[in-house]
């Protein structure tokens, strides 16, 4: 790997709050960006995307016959990756493979807030592995055990002939241990040789089974007695791996908490699992959520490492903690972990599985030793993660979010009510399958404005056909999304002193509404002047179903049914028109040069035909002769309508008759649309579609990500596909009468976000 990869041990870094571990937004990326994000930085070949993205890292079954017996198929599970960590002042991505929510959001987390006072400290690990060669005697025990030991080196130096390339590498059986035992049962007297053998990168167990039967007979011969089992011991406490953390108190505050109650409230749980092996197994179960996860992804053997974990927390004749965390002498918080950790980087699953291989890759192909360490500032992470929910909220509402998620991916909702599903799941405290099942059911059911819902809500749109050169007197044709966005609005005492706010959970926005707050809030400051209600409190709540910034008509949803919201709760009866006239000033502010089909779609919720005729609005509604089955998909690039339409104006000033030329045959093309559509002709409409997109693309609007979406809607059944909206990223939608499912299928496999949405 290049010397300037974040995992390379030459790497050095320089600003630890901008460290190539951590990645903005990763989490709100699709599949498609994240592998993409991976390879800018160096942490995946071109190979590993190739790879990832065409799902050929997948452990065939032809391959997995080969490694166990009787295979009928291949299991698969969710590999992800935490960011933030910065470990010996080196920055990892760190690859995950774990079905259990909240486990790598957990850990980046975490990760995060330790970089901020330096980040983690390990050791090295050195990989010794012990054998067993277990003599039953009939003589004196104390004799066999010297005479073990006066042969020494004859027993180190036979075990060794049998792997001398091991030895070559610098590793191989380096000393031995005697013990004896008595036997339960019939008391019989055991001595039991440790061979003690440092296994270098491989983990080992064939090596030292090898060695241990090797050496067998000898130990026989020393010790006069019967050898029966001779195999390795997974309890590896010869590999012990340490790793540690400082976290300054500030950086502890957050949820409600100040950084002392935080602080303390880890150090009081960890004092109990020191104390109460119940809570010490919990405890050290947060530990292995992530050592495991981490096995798991690099192939080591995940059984080994819990029972030498496990093993290793009772070695004192009572079960405790793996982890010590303390206030250290200036406040801080420090969190110290021991645990025996012996792993491999080379053999075994690496050299079968195509996903164990990438993600060495991705750790910077780190020695057997590096690798321990990595594991170890996992566990320490997780541990620090589940303390600190513990500490503050509590580990249920910190997990409900992630798990909604899961519990509706089981329900096998659907991409286009997917968060929504979520969100209904969370507000309900029903977070079951049924209960979800039952949301996306209503859902479906659900007309644009349900009048038996306290919220208020606005369609989202898509450009059919018209987009750009509607703004120059041309027109389009638009297409409504049902339920894109819902608003709420929530009277507040006026004593509160609390004005306006807005909360969009989906956003992560909670702020005050003033005039000068920028963006959203700011734009919403001017709405609520315009209607009068700037002397009110009150707090709006906003649900958005689509993505922003995707070419989607958000922000125009957004803003009607905010209005709608407004209107009802304080009994303003606002008509259609004025909402529509609202919501288009909006527009304005938003995008500088709006159309008005945005906010006309989003109000009427119907298919329309637009077109602004001397500075005022004409639209038709559309009568629809065939449902229309559409794929949208979305690139994951937020699109900037207010760039795109700048970059375009800026064109058609400095060529007008070509640009004008350009608009006119955009604007004939829509104009049939209008037929196709109301008569169902649907290959006609896609053919125009597809014509269509070639003048867009003519404007400079499309992108790679855009023409890849059009490229798998087109191969998989598609009859039709474009760019919608402003272009410069966000969106196409593709036209698939009896191909929905494929194209959504493709697309998705190709990392790419989709939502559904058929009208009739």
């Amino acid at each position: 790997m290049a010397s300037d990869s974040p995992n390379n041990p030459g790497a050095k870094t320089t600003d630890l709050n901008t460290g190539s571990s951590r990645i903005a937004n990763f989490f709100r990326m699709p599949v498609g960006e994240r592998i993409a994000a991976l390879h800018e930085r160096g942490l995946l070949n071109s190979d590993d995307v190739h790879q990832l993205v065409s799902a050929n890292h997948q452990l065939q079954v032809n391959v997995a016959d080969k490694m166990i017996e009787n295979v009928v198929g291949v299991f698969g599970l969710p590999m992800g990756v935490a960011l933030n960590f910065l470990i010996n002042n080196r920055d990892y991505v760190i690859p995950l493979v774990v079905e259990e929510p909240s486990i790598v959001a957990g850990l980046s987390g975490a990760a995060r807030l330790a970089r901020l006072g330096g980040g983690f400290e390990s050791a090295p690990v050195t990989p010794i592995l012990i054998g067993q060669v277990q003599s039953v005697i009939e003589g004196d025990p104390e004799a066999a055990m010297q005479a073990l030991l006066d042969h020494k080196e004859d027993i180190l130096s036979l075990a060794n002939s049998l792997h001398p390339k091991m030895v070559a590498r610098g590793g191989g059986a380096i000393d031995i241990e005697v013990f004896h035992h008595q036997a339960e049962h019939d008391g019989r007297q055991m001595v039991v040789m440790h061979l003690l053998v440092d296994t270098r990168d491989a983990m080992g167990a064939n090596l030292v089974n090898t060695m241990c039967e090797g050496v067998a007979s000898l130990v026989e011969t020393l010790t006069h007695g019967k050898v029966f089992l001779r195999i390795l011991s997974n309890l590896t406490d010869r590999a012990i791996a340490r790793a540690r953390v400082r976290i300054p108190i500030k950086n502890l505050e957050g949820k409600g908490y100040n950084g002392e109650q935080v602080r303390d409230g880890i150090v009081l749980a960890n004092d109990l699992a020191l104390a109460d092996p119940y809570r010490a197994a919990t405890h050290n179960k947060g530990i292995m959520n992530g050592v495991d996860a981490v096995a798991l992804a690099t192939g080591n053997d995940w059984r080994a490492i819990e029972a030498a974990a496990h093993a290793y927390a009772a070695r004192d004749g009572q079960y405790k903690a793996l982890t010590v965390w303390r206030k250290d002498q200036d406040g801080s918080l420090l969190g110290e972990i021991e645990i025996p950790l012996k792993v491999g980087t080379v053999g075994g699953s690496l050299e079968t599985n195509p996903s164990v291989r990438i993600n060495h890759r991705l750790l910077g192909s780190p020695n057997a030793s590096e690798l321990a360490g990595i594991m170890a500032v996992v566990g320490l992470a997780q541990n620090f993660a589940a303390l600190r929910s513990l500490a503050t909220n509590g580990i249920t509402q910190n997990h409900m979010n992630l798990h909604a998620r899961s519990v509706a991916s089981t329900a096998g909702v659907t991409e286009d009510h997917f968060e929504a599903v979520v969100e209904g799941l969370i507000e309900s405290g029903e977070i079951k399958v049924w209960k979800a099942q039952e949301i996306a059911k209503n859902l479906a059911r659900q007309v644009v404005r349900p009048e038996t819902s306290e919220r208020e809500s606005a369609c989202g749109k898509i450009i059919l056909l018209g987009e750009h050169a509607v703004v120059y007197g041309r027109p389009a044709i638009a297409l409504p999304i049902p339920l894109a966005v819902e608003a709420t609005v929530r009277k507040e005492p006026k004593s509160s002193g609390d004005g306006i706010n807005v909360v969009i959970p989906r956003w992560g926005l909670e702020q005050k509404v003033t005039a000068t707050t920028p963006g959203v809030a700011g734009i919403m400051a001017n709405l609520i002047e315009k209607m009068g209600l700037e002397q009110e409190h009150m707090t709006i709540e906003v649900f958005p179903h689509v993505p922003r910034a995707m070419g989607l008509g958000g922000s125009s949803a957004l803003a009607v049914a905010i209005v709608r919201a407004l209107s009802r709760t304080y009994e303003l009866a606002l008509p259609e028109t004025q909402i529509n006239a609202l919501a288009f000033e909006c527009e304005q502010a938003a995008h500088g040069q709006a159309s008005g089909v945005d906010n006309t779609v989003a109000t009427y919720g119907t298919p329309l035909y637009y077109q602004r005729q001397n500075d005022e609005p004409r639209f038709e509604t559309v009568n629809l002769g065939q449902p229309l089955e559409l794929v949208i998909g979305m690139t994951g690039k937020e699109s900037l309508t207010a760039e795109t339409v700048a970059r375009v104006r800026q064109s058609w000033e400095q060529y007008p008759d070509r640009y004008e030329t350009l608009f006119d045959q955009i604007g004939a093309l829509t104009l049939s649309a209008r037929t196709a559509l109301q008569t169902g002709s649907l290959q006609e409409l896609g053919e125009l579609m597809n014509l269509c997109h070639g003048y867009l693309n003519a404007l400079q609007l499309s992108t790679p990500k855009l023409e890849d979406l059009i490229h798998i809607a087109r191969s998989n059944g598609a009859i039709g596909a474009k760019l919608t909206g402003g272009g410069g990223g966000g969106s196409m939608v593709a036209l698939c009468p009896d191909s929905s499912e494929r194209v959504r299928n493709a697309m998705q496999a190709a990392g790419y976000k989709t939502l559904s949405v058929t009208l009739d």
